[in-house]
């Protein structure tokens, strides 16, 4: 991977990461037109941690009471109940899927699911998906609301996004629209939810960076990471005010057209689905 392969792929990921249309998918599609080796998981997973890193910086007074009141609950009966606390212990609850299959499916994630066939099928299906929650969702619950059951739901729902297109924040904002949090609430715990799950990921596959067949080496996974960090935040911002007064709806419509030419690209033989285009 060369630095200008880097320099994209970062403003791909810190572009797409929370916005609900797949950052995994678009860094998969990008270098597929693009001619370029598939990326890889781990260079998906690390480039992720700088985007989380922009999470931590835009809602670090939030994390940093979370955190707090957390740490006092363990050894206090009378923090338990204390709302940031009992959030600190939910987003542990709903990180404890996508841990588990993460694990159980690695193999998977870094192959089968990779597959551009597969994509198409989820930017579309979970577009649909999403769509349904933006109309039908209550959107009365806030995250003072939240129980163990809905951090299980967002937890699950995280975990459907280690399948590209699928979207983590997609995936979790559908759910907490299903279950009636507003769009603002749902997608705060999404990007909550994202920071133990992202980060452990991430370090995960440090060592992964430059082997096992990964295309990527440091120095540009370094670029990639930064360049995502400064491009997320700002997204992270234009998202959260937004979605306070405005639907998804422009987004589903993204997903599904990009679904249907991905499609058409693959069948009609332009790109490979498991790798790039075709002859490359």
């Amino acid at each position: 991977m060369g630095w200008f392969e880097a320099l994209v792929l970062g403003l791909v990921q810190g572009l797409t990461e929370f916005l609900p249309v797949s950052s995994s998918a678009h860094l998969r599609i990008v270098a597929a037109l693009a001619g370029w080796d598939d990326p890889g998981a781990a260079f998906t997973a690390v480039t992720q941690i700088g985007t989380e890193l922009a999470v931590v910086l835009y809602f670090a007074p939030k994390i940093g009471r979370i955190l707090r009141a957390w740490f006092f609950s363990i050894f206090r009966k009378d923090w338990r109940h204390d709302p940031d606390a009992r959030l600190g212990w939910l987003i542990i609850v709903g990180s404890l899927p996508i841990i588990v299959l993460g694990l159980l499916l690695q193999d998977q994630i870094d192959s089968a699911f990779r597959d551009l066939r597969i994509t198409a099928t989820t930017l579309i299906v979970f577009g649909l998906i999403l769509l349904f929650a933006d109309r039908v969702g209550k959107q009365r619950r806030g995250l003072d609301d939240l129980t163990v059951p809905h951090g299980l739901g967002f937890g699950f729902a995280q975990a459907l996004a280690l399948i590209p297109g699928v979207s983590r924040s997609g995936g979790t904002t559908s759910a907490g629209l299903l279950m009636g949090y507003t769009r603002a609430e749902a997608a705060e715990y999404s990007f909550l939810l994202a920071l133990p799950a992202v980060f452990g990921s991430g370090l995960y596959k440090l060592t992964d960076i430059g082997k096992n067949g990964e295309t990527a080496q440091w120095g540009p996974t370094i670029l990639a990471t930064l360049v995502a960090f400064g491009v997320g935040y700002v997204v992270i911002a234009w998202l959260m005010s937004y979605i306070k007064t405005r639907s998804f709806v422009p987004f589903v419509v993204y997903r599904l057209v990009l679904g249907v030419v991905l499609f058409g690209l693959v069948f009609g033989g332009v790109l490979d689905p498991g790798a790039g285009p075709v002859g490359s």
